[in-house]
């Protein structure tokens, strides 16, 4: 069952792979999400929809999730599902990328409440997994029906939702309204598991969704990279109102340590080129980031990284 899980790193397509989710749970997230898996590509038993799956090492509980239309490819991906052994299934109903929304999976699905219903119930009787749904506001500031889509994916049979507070046409700009938490909460709150999503970058964040706006838990996007630590922190502030924040070195450590599981799962080459982005993200803030990333750029090899973080001032 979903219940005691509050720290969840959320899917991000591009990031949340096998090493991502490795470190985040080492740092003391309950959960980590899977990248968005297609649930058409998963019914074909495509290649890099196998690669998506693969559960890092050590990870015991593994939380796919899926993206698609409407049921149909759902049905059809379930024997490939289970075959990963899954936890439980969340179903995407808030990516606003074009390339999926207009397959009318993602957030296009909030202009039809009634298609998460029938994917949900589907689900639920073919995996006898627990599911949650995350969706957004609506489709645009003139059709906010966030309240009417839970509704749908709990009459279907969701165990929990998470909702990211904004609209398919805020994209990630603007800021995420939190009194549609409290909303939901009052609403729901009986009924499922709640998790908050958007704008959750600080422990305090994460705890204020919590306490004053009724949710079980957050989902950790964007705040959680190059910042695995958010997960400790949060952890942290929770039970003592206080946390301790990375040094420069923890920071490069952990890094550097991101690129090592990297290599162990994708090969030296891969990694090399996949790590950037993280790395570009672990030294934000810290002087001398400019002269690193330049050498990040270049960076192909274990020795590249660590001559590019040397550059650091630490």
């Amino acid at each position: 069952m979903i219940t005691d899980d509050k720290l969840i790193l959320a899917p991000l397509a591009g990031y949340t792979d096998k090493a991502m989710r490795e470190i985040c749970l080492s740092m003391g997230a309950d959960i980590a999400v899977t990248e968005m898996v297609s649930a058409e590509g998963l019914a074909r038993d495509g290649e890099k929809t196998k690669e998506l799956l693969e559960r890092a090492e050590g990870e015991e509980r593994l939380v796919v999730q899926l993206f698609g239309a409407d049921e149909d490819p759902f049905y059809r991906a379930i024997p490939n599902l289970l075959s990963y052994r899954p936890t439980w299934i969340d179903i995407n109903c808030g990516c606003p990328v074009p390339k999926v929304v207009k397959t009318g999976a993602g957030s296009a699905l909030m202009k039809t409440p009634e298609k998460i219903e029938k994917i949900v119930e589907t689900l639920k009787k073919g995996t006898g997994l627990p599911v949650s749904v995350k969706f957004r506001l609506g489709w645009d500031s003139s059709s906010i029906n966030y309240l009417e889509f839970a509704e749908k994916a709990l009459k279907g049979g969701a165990s929990a939702l998470t909702l990211h507070a904004r609209t398919r046409a805020q994209g990630y700009e603007g800021k995420a309204d939190r009194s549609a938490f409290l909303k939901l909460s009052k609403e729901f709150g009986k009924d499922a598991v709640l998790y908050a999503s958007g704008d959750i970058f600080t422990p305090e964040s994460a705890s204020e969704c919590m306490e004053e706006y009724g949710m079980d838990g957050v989902m950790f996007a964007r705040g959680a990279i190059g910042n695995p630590f958010i997960f400790r922190e949060s952890r942290a502030y929770i039970s003592s109102s206080s946390y301790t924040l990375p040094s420069v070195k923890e920071r490069i450590e952990c890094a550097m340590h991101h690129y090592e599981r990297m290599v162990h799962y994708y090969g030296e080459n891969a990694a090399s080129h996949e790590m950037r982005k993280h790395a570009m993200a672990y030294i934000k803030g810290i002087p001398g980031a400019a002269r690193c990333k330049n050498a990040l750029t270049k960076a192909l090899s274990e020795e590249d990284y660590r001559e590019a973080f040397a550059l650091l001032d630490n």
